[in-house]
Formats: structure tokens, sequence, C-alpha cells
């Protein structure tokens, strides 16, 4: 059995997520008690005790205060029982969040606990902190559509039923703020910037003649080497521990050239070494 847990933040994109579950032919329960979690799974796999595979979506969130104090325990649980339990967690900016919140004119599940629509938010990511630690995958949904939430998390599904380890290569620009999602983040703003070439300067690090920009200078080599030491060297290490994604982030100025070449040169490094990998760039149309 494999059931998915959808967490995170108010305002980030919970019921879009369990929606897709639930289009894709899941059994979904919005808001469920960490400490029912076995419970849930013994009864489904009871019920359906003949079915070759079961799947299952829950929704947890920080209005059950005293349930989330037992998550280590219920995670537990769920593995003694046999279930695979995948755990998608949504987090956004602490404005962009503020913003939805003023937009909507909802009311935050926390407000009746503190003084404020800002102290609400970082009470609630305080509380649901065990549950991003323990992620398989974190969405940053700030500069997500809806549209764009939808299709990660149907890949995030999708690459679920393979075995190993999911590297994700996601690209981005800091003068837009480093993604929230990320395991690992680089920062290549240190090599050549084929933005000064003015004949490159409206193309992006997937078209060839950057690619070819890029490919003459030695130092962009090096790093991309070294990156892809350092993650060879601590990859067994994430998949004893059983994670099912990683999520790298490599950062240029932009988000351009630099950081999207470079994501699509170790997800090819990884993908020829017989990882499955996956490239997403955050700041290209």
């Amino acid at each position: 059995m494999k059931l998915y847990i959808v967490s995170g933040l108010s305002g980030s994109g919970k019921t879009i997520a369990l929606q897709v579950l639930e289009d894709m032919g899941m059994y979904c329960i919005d808001n469920l008690p960490a400490a029912l979690l076995p419970a849930l799974v013994g009864q489904l796999l009871v019920n359906n005790k003949d079915s070759r595979s079961l799947n299952a979506a829950v929704g947890i969130d920080a209005r059950n205060l005293t349930s989330l104090e037992t998550i280590p325990e219920a995670l537990d649980e769920l593995k003694a029982l046999g279930a695979e339990r995948h755990i998608i967690f949504l987090e956004s900016e602490e404005n962009i969040l503020l913003r939805r919140f003023r937009e909507t004119r909802r009311k935050h599940p926390m407000i009746g606990e503190t003084d404020s629509l800002t102290n609400s938010i970082r009470l609630e990511r305080e509380r649901l902190k065990h549950l991003s630690l323990a992620a398989d995958i974190r969405i940053d949904t700030t500069h997500t559509t809806p549209h764009d939430l939808r299709q990660l998390v149907r890949e995030f599904v999708n690459l679920s039923h393979q075995q190993g380890v999911v590297l994700v290569f996601e690209s981005f620009g800091f003068k837009h703020g480093a993604p929230l999602d990320a395991d690992y983040v680089f920062d290549v703003r240190c090599l050549p910037n084929p933005y000064w070439q003015s004949e490159l300067r409206s193309l992006t690090g997937l078209d060839e003649a950057v690619i070819n920009f890029m490919h003459e200078h030695e130092e962009v080599s090096q790093m991309k080497d070294d990156i892809a030491g350092f993650l060879e060297r601590w990859l067994p290490g994430f998949i004893r521990e059983q994670r099912s994604h990683i999520t790298i982030a490599l950062g240029c100025t932009g988000g351009q050239h630099r950081s999207v070449y470079m994501a699509e040169q170790l997800a090819k490094h990884f993908f020829e070494s017989g990882t499955t990998t996956q490239t997403r760039h955050r700041e290209l149309p």
C-alpha cells in the first residue's frame, strides 16, 4: 500500500495537491489527525485485502496540535504495517502567503492563538517542522501557478513508483530568491556569464550557442565535476535513509543561462550513470 501524506503551510496549495491525488483515483481524507494514520491504514488494508495495490492520500495540517506531537511514532507504525508512505510538504515565502490571505480574505487557522497574520504563519511553520523534515519532497509554491503545482504532484506520484532515488535539478535566479524546497543550493554566479555576449543575451542555457560558450571555459567543467563528485559521495547516505527525492538547486543571477546549463549537464551526467533525474527551470517560461 502507498500512503501519500499532504501537509504544509496554509495558503501554499494543499487543497490543490489533494485534488490532484483524488483525480488520480486515490482514496483521500483531508485534515486527519496524525495519530489516526496507523488505524486508517490498517482498516484500508483489511477492506482491500484482495487488491494487489492500494493508494490513499491524507491531508494533515497544524490545527491538530496534540496529534502533531505523535507524528514520529505514527510514521514508525506505518512502516511496521508495511505501508509505503510518501510525504509531500508545500510551503511558500512569507510575503506571498500574506498576500494570498489578504487577497482571498480567508482566516488563517492559527489566528486565534496569535496577535497577527505574520505570527500565525510562523507558528504554523514551527508546528509542522517534523513533517517538513521528514518530507520526501518539498514544493515551494512561491513562483508556481496552480497548473504548475498539479503537474509537479503528478510527476512526483509517477516517479514514486520507481525504485531508487530521484534527483531533481532545479535552476533559479538569485535576484528572485532562492527556492525553499531545495535540499542543496549551489551558487554558479562565479562562472563566465553569457549575458554579457550580446548575441547570447536573449537565449537560455538550453540553446546550443550558450552550451558551446559554456563548454569553452575550463572552470565550468571543473565546477560541474566538483558538484557531481559531492553528490556521488553522499548519495548512498540518502538512499540508506530511504529518501525518494533530492532537490539540487543551481542558482545564477537571473536563472536564464548558467544555472539552466548546469542543471541540464548534471541531470545528463547522473542519468547516464543509471539514476532517475528530472530538471526544472523556475525562471523559464
